[in-house]
């Protein structure tokens, strides 16, 4: 199923989990366990508790709709937790966050609301007042504080390679990554086929999603997690670490391209499963 250099890559993935796994504690005593090199559906230790009566509600990023969770999904599910994908309009930030927020009335019990790219902003900005939000976690995700957009904060930092090749979408006032480049710069750690695939599946985002600053951040108030991808070519890595460390977030840190949901959905599956840990 694997070409020479991909088993090799692939062999190496597994030595690094089950490296991190051994010195990470989370669901109980036990860790991740070792990842079967010779599957392609290797999953998680299934010894770990169940999580019957915790709800997970992911939001997409730009660029993408909720099938870019279609990897993590699984994983969770197989632990009994109760996850729903919510599909943003990405119209505006505002239309984003009032469609989370309906989505997240619709659930009862202890939510963990899960944010990548610039989903993270949208989960920022919910109001958890009185609300089912036992945890946010953030993957490699936008984390502003208040009176703080999007743009201001990557301002803040050296452009990433792909803001280069943001350009106009199909659609009059919405944005894309240019085709071309978005395999190398949005999702380079997966095959070229499927990243040429989800290039040109891209969901044109509108300008209004970045301009608009942030009210009361929501992990002011909420305990957070994030996921830092250190080969990220869309948001600079170190914007992500200075974010994870400004929250005061439970941090973990992966050698994965923007997409991690994508190409790295075990271990984004492994620090939503931490943050479910703290829910119960």
């Amino acid at each position: 199923m694997f070409k020479k250099n991909e088993r090799s890559t692939r062999r190496s993935f597994v030595q690094a989990i089950s490296a991190a796994a051994a010195a990470t504690t989370f669901l109980s005593s036990n860790t991740l366990s070792t990842y079967a090199a010779s599957s392609s559906k290797t999953q998680l230790d299934s010894n770990h508790p169940s999580g019957t009566g915790i709800n997970v509600l992911l939001v997409h990023g730009a660029f993408v709709d909720a099938s870019s969770w279609n990897k993590v999904i699984p994983l969770l599910q197989d632990y009994g937790l109760n996850v729903l994908a919510v599909q943003n309009p990405l119209t505006s930030l505002q239309d984003d966050i009032n469609a989370t927020s309906q989505a997240l009335a619709s659930l009862s019990g202890p939510t963990i609301l899960v944010g990548h790219s610039y989903g993270g902003s949208v989960i920022t900005n919910i109001n958890t007042q009185n609300s089912n939000v036992a945890g946010l976690v953030y993957i490699a995700a936008y984390a502003p504080e208040v009176g703080e957009s999007v743009g201001a904060l990557n301002a803040q930092f050296p452009a990433s390679p792909a803001a280069a090749h943001f350009g106009p979408a199909y659609q009059n006032g919405f944005v894309w990554i240019d085709p071309s480049f978005f395999p190398d710069t949005f999702v380079q750690d997966i095959s070229r086929r499927e990243a040429r695939a989800l290039a040109v599946t891209q969901k044109p985002t509108s300008l209004a999603c970045f301009e608009p600053v942030s009210g009361d951040p929501a992990w002011k108030h909420i305990p957070s997690w994030y996921l830092v991808s250190s080969n990220d070519r869309t948001i600079q890595p170190d914007a992500e670490r200075f974010m994870a460390q400004r929250i005061g977030a439970t941090t973990r840190e992966i050698a994965s391209s923007h997409a991690s949901p994508v190409s790295h959905p075990y271990e984004v599956a492994s620090i939503i499963l931490l943050a479910a840990r703290h829910a119960r």
